[in-house]
């Protein structure tokens, strides 16, 4: 009934979908298994894409060739650049989105891609044969086979919902969990744990009073997040802001002794950094207000997202609490918030390519790997569909390095450091954030999508070769293009810096504090002139590599350093147990992680520089 698939991918969240272009667009034959067709790329939580470091990771999955910016671009109802007041590394773009236009977008292009099979059926168990992965086995009793599998199960694996004192299994509102793999896994030596995760109510829009919130508008230019030629947004919905109260949080204490959080039935860990509101109003009782965020579902839908008010208390006590807030005076509920628990494998037991170590063949990518997010689980799915192409050919797996991607910052803790709650990125956990940035991710990883083949990657590199010199060109300008002080002198004063005394090139100016190129293109007709043709992409990757240069070679030193441990490389098969130098706990944690280099082993928690100092005179250097 099947043929043998190259690639079978379980799964079609944003993990899933990635992994299934990923591999696609590298010629392999794959098979998308959902439990539902219908549910194709829902967004299952907040209806937005992007945002602090997620917004970077959005932007190198497309300049990888990845499919989210491209879907998001095309449904965004309205974008945001976070962070501008801040410095280039900390700018962030986040787009709300059309969760229904978004999973339709994904499902047409899915289905647009000729090497991409779909079947709908849960999916049980696997077939492994000789520690290698065989294909997989369905609800029916069917084997699909395949030469490598990618499990994106997200929250279904023995998912169970959460509603103050009932509980019900599910992966999702509405949707069966998965039952099965999560068994069969253990019995092979995996490892398996549990995590928590929430949403918050979904209210009726024609319900509320926008008057009583704050208006939080798009940006007056828009902008966007594929580097390719996707529509521009040219009308945008707002979103509005409003704040608990002490009212608020008193009727939610009221439901505390029947909140699974409180009273022991959820064992999962949460997320530390997008808490319930209960869990809020308990951690930081000091406060008398929390702020939320009233998300529009999409252009044609009333449903709107309550952002920050997740919860898992019994659904009287959520709509007391809502109607307390200001602008839901009047609130109607679609559906009351809800936790969920499900199984997840430390990703300590991946290698950096997310194959398995246990089962050949076997990648993992998203939340079975202890993530929280869509841009998380969409970029492991990206780099799970490259590598299990590559495994079936026995070709070296794709690893990004920290200094190369957030991508590459997120797998690394993943393998290196595991997690013991919901990971989210955070441009925090990046040593390199002046190199990765959101507006630099097409020169950074385009080629290396070129080098592996991936489809459209010619078009993609002609365009990363006609950004690099219009930036070039744009910076030959500002270096030869000289200014008398009755010129600039104006600006200068006008943004409080010292004026000039005499005739000066435009890039010393430049490089200045608070002085910004759009100012001065409004004092030069000359300089507008020139720059009038360049899309604002290109003179902003200027400007920013101008002002930002030391810094850029600062860290490129940094980088330089570190990848002379990188570079150093670890055989699978080493036997750490017969090296005596080196401590118990670093024997230990060497041999069960097996790291690919010295590099990463440096970042295992336990592992000393005493001990990485005892690998490299161990291997002659």
């Amino acid at each position: 009934m099947f043929p043998e698939y190259d690639v079978i991918v379980v799964g079609a969240g944003h993990a899933g979908c990635e992994a299934a272009v990923a591999a696609a667009n590298l010629g392999s034959r794959v098979l998308l298994v959902t439990m539902n067709m219908q549910t194709i790329a829902q967004m299952s939580c907040n209806p937005a894409m992007g945002g602090v470091a997620k917004g970077q990771i959005v932007r190198e999955i497309d300049a990888l060739g990845g499919y989210s910016g491209i879907v998001t671009d095309h449904t965004m109802v309205q974008f945001r650049l976070l962070n501008r007041s801040k410095g280039p590394a900390m700018w962030s773009p986040r787009a709300q989105s059309d969760r229904m236009l978004f999973a339709r977008k994904w499902r047409t292009m899915l289905e647009e891609h000729p090497l991409i099979d779909f079947w709908q059926e849960m999916v049980n168990g696997l077939v492994v044969h000789d520690g290698r992965v065989k294909g997989v086995r369905t609800g029916m009793g069917l084997e699909i086979p395949a030469k490598a599998v990618v499990l994106t199960n997200g929250t279904f694996l023995n998912g169970v919902i959460h509603i103050g004192e009932k509980q019900m299994g599910g992966g999702r509102a509405g949707e069966s969990a998965a039952r099965g793999i999560t068994e069969q896994l253990i019995e092979l030596g995996f490892e398996a744990g549990r995590m928590k995760t929430g949403t918050p109510p979904r209210v009726d829009g024609r319900s509320l009073n926008y008057e009583a919130m704050e208006v939080q508008p798009g940006d007056d230019d828009p902008g966007k997040f594929s580097f390719t030629d996707t529509p521009k947004l040219l009308r945008q919905l707002p979103c509005h802001v409003t704040y608990t109260s002490s009212e608020v949080h008193e009727i939610l204490r009221t439901g505390f002794d029947r909140s699974p959080m409180f009273n022991g039935r959820i064992q999962g860990t949460g997320p530390r950094y997008c808490p319930s509101i209960e869990d809020k109003i308990d951690r930081f009782s000091d406060r008398d207000r929390h702020q939320l965020f009233v998300e529009p579902e999409g252009w044609d839908t009333c449903e709107i997202y309550v952002n920050g008010f997740s919860s898992s208390l019994p659904e009287d006590v959520q709509f007391k609490a809502l109607r307390k807030i200001p602008g839901f005076e009047q609130a109607k509920m679609f559906r009351p918030g809800y936790a969920i628990e499900y199984d997840y494998f430390p990703p300590t037991q991946l290698g950096l390519s997310l194959e398995t170590h246990l089962v050949k063949n076997l990648f993992f990518a998203g939340q079975i790997n202890g993530t929280t997010g869509y841009e998380e689980a969409a970029s492991q799915g990206l780099m799970a569909g490259i590598n299990a192409h590559l495994a079936i050919r026995e070709e070296e797996p794709f690893i990004l390095k920290r200094s190369e991607a957030y991508i590459g910052v997120l797998i690394d803790d993943l393998v290196t450091k595991g997690t013991q709650e919901p990971y989210r990125m955070f441009t925090s956990r990046a040593e390199y954030r002046i190199l990765l940035r959101q507006d630099n991710a097409d020169l950074r990883l385009t080629p290396l999508a070129y080098r592996l083949g991936v489809r459209g990657a010619d078009e993609r590199m002609d365009r990363v070769r006609q950004k690099e010199a219009a930036a070039a060109s744009i910076r030959g300008f500002l270096e030869s293009y000289s200014v008398e002080p009755g010129q600039i002198n104006g600006v200068l004063e006008a943004y409080g810096s010292a004026p000039s005394r005499q005739k000066v090139k435009l890039d010393s100016i430049l490089v200045r504090p608070n002085i910004a190129l759009q100012s001065l293109r409004e004092a030069l007709p000359e300089l507008q002139a020139f720059l009038q043709d360049f899309p604002a992409e290109y003179t902003d990757l200027a400007e920013i590599n101008m002002k930002y240069e030391g810094y850029i070679r600062k860290e490129q030193e940094m980088v330089g350093k570190m990848n002379r441990l990188e570079e150093v490389r670890l055989r699978d098969d080493f036997d750490y147990s017969k090296v005596s130098s080196l401590s118990k706990e670093a024997r230990e944690k060497l041999s069960r992680m097996r790291p690919r280099t010295i590099g990463q082993a440096s970042r295992i928690s336990g592992v000393s520089p005493a001990d990485i100092s005892v690998l490299l005179v161990f291997m002659g250097r």
